[in-house]
C-alpha cells in the first residue's frame, strides 16, 4: 500500500496564516475541499473570510450533490447583497453599507437550521435579519465542495461569469448552529466543536491557476 509522504500531508493540511489566491478570471480555477460528512446535515454553519473587488456576481462557497447542484451555496449576486441557497432554494440578504472593514476584507458566517428553516447571516460579526427556507430538509452528505466556482453539476459545469477572483481564507464548516459568541470566536480563528471542515487541518485539492500565499492580513 502506498503511503502519502509526511511532507505532502503537511502541505495539504495546515493553512493557518495562508490564503487561496484566485488571480484571474477563469472557468477552470477552483479548490475542492473535503469535509468530514458521515451523514446528511440537519444543521449547517459556514464561515470564511474573503477579499474581492468584483462588482458582478460570484460564488463564495459551493456545495453540490447529484440531487441538488445548489445544496448549500453562498453566493454574492451584486454589491450590497448576499444569497444563501439550501436544497436549491434561495434567500437574499441585504448587506448594509458600513459593515465592511478598513482592509476591504469581509468575514461571513451563514447558518441554517432544518427544524425551523431559519437562516442566519453574519457579516464581520454583525447579524442581519433572519430569513427562512427549506424547513425539514437535510443537506446531502455525498457531494462536492468547491471554492472559486459555482457548480451546475457536482464538480463541474462552471460559468466564467460567476467565477471568483480574489483571496479566500479561514474557511470552516460545522454540523451545528453558531451562537453570537461563537461567531466572534470564528472571526478570530477560535477553536469550536463539531467542526467538519477545519482551515487549520484542511483536506483540499487545487485545480488550475490557484496560488497559496501567506496572508497579508493580521494572523489570529
Amino acid at each position: 500500500v502506498l503511503q502519502t509522504p509526511l511532507w505532502l500531508f503537511l502541505l495539504h493540511s495546515y493553512l493557518h496564516g495562508k490564503v487561496f489566491v484566485f488571480p484571474k478570471v477563469t472557468a477552470t480555477a477552483h479548490v475542492i475541499l473535503k469535509p468530514r460528512l458521515a451523514k446528511p446535515l440537519w444543521n449547517v454553519s459556514v464561515c470564511l473570510r474573503f477579499g474581492c473587488d468584483l462588482t458582478r456576481a460570484y460564488s463564495l462557497f459551493s456545495y453540490a450533490t447529484k440531487a441538488k447542484n445548489n445544496d448549500f451555496l453562498l453566493f454574492k449576486p451584486k454589491p450590497g447583497s448576499l444569497s444563501l441557497y439550501v436544497g436549491g432554494e434561495q434567500v437574499t440578504f441585504k448587506v448594509p453599507e458600513g459593515t465592511g472593514t478598513s482592509t476591504g476584507w469581509v468575514h461571513v458566517c451563514a447558518s441554517w437550521e432544518s427544524a425551523t428553516g431559519i437562516a442566519e447571516l453574519w457579516v464581520n460579526g454583525r447579524p442581519l435579519p433572519r430569513k427562512g427556507l427549506k424547513k425539514g430538509y437535510s443537506v446531502g452528505n455525498k457531494g462536492v465542495l468547491v471554492l472559486g466556482q459555482e457548480q451546475d453539476t457536482p464538480g463541474g459545469k462552471f460559468d466564467i461569469n460567476q467565477s471568483f477572483v480574489g483571496e479566500i481564507t479561514d474557511v470552516y464548516m460545522w454540523d451545528t448552529l453558531l451562537s453570537p459568541d461563537e461567531v466572534s470566536l470564528a472571526m478570530n480563528n477560535g477553536v469550536l466543536p463539531h467542526v467538519i471542515l477545519d482551515w487549520r487541518a484542511l483536506s483540499y485539492e487545487t485545480k488550475d491557476y490557484v496560488v497559496i500565499k501567506p496572508s497579508l492580513l493580521p494572523v489570529y
